[in-house]
């Protein structure tokens, strides 16, 4: 599938936080904070699937 550079850089930038938060919540195992971290983590992959989704079908480049 090809795609647009637009949906390379939403994904990018969903993929940087994701990978943020990952990292805080193997950094600091067992702590609630940790905890959050992991929750928001798939959080934000469930919201960079609607974006990437929603991306797909309006952009003419894409879809």
């Amino acid at each position: 599938m090809k795609t647009c550079h637009r949906f390379a850089t939403i994904k990018a930038g969903f993929e940087r936080d994701i990978n943020f938060l990952r990292g805080h919540a193997e950094r600091h195992r067992g702590s609630a904070p940790a905890k959050t971290s992991a929750k928001n983590a798939v959080s934000v992959r469930r919201n960079m699937a609607r974006a990437l989704n929603t991306h797909l079908a309006r952009c003419p480049e894409c879809g």
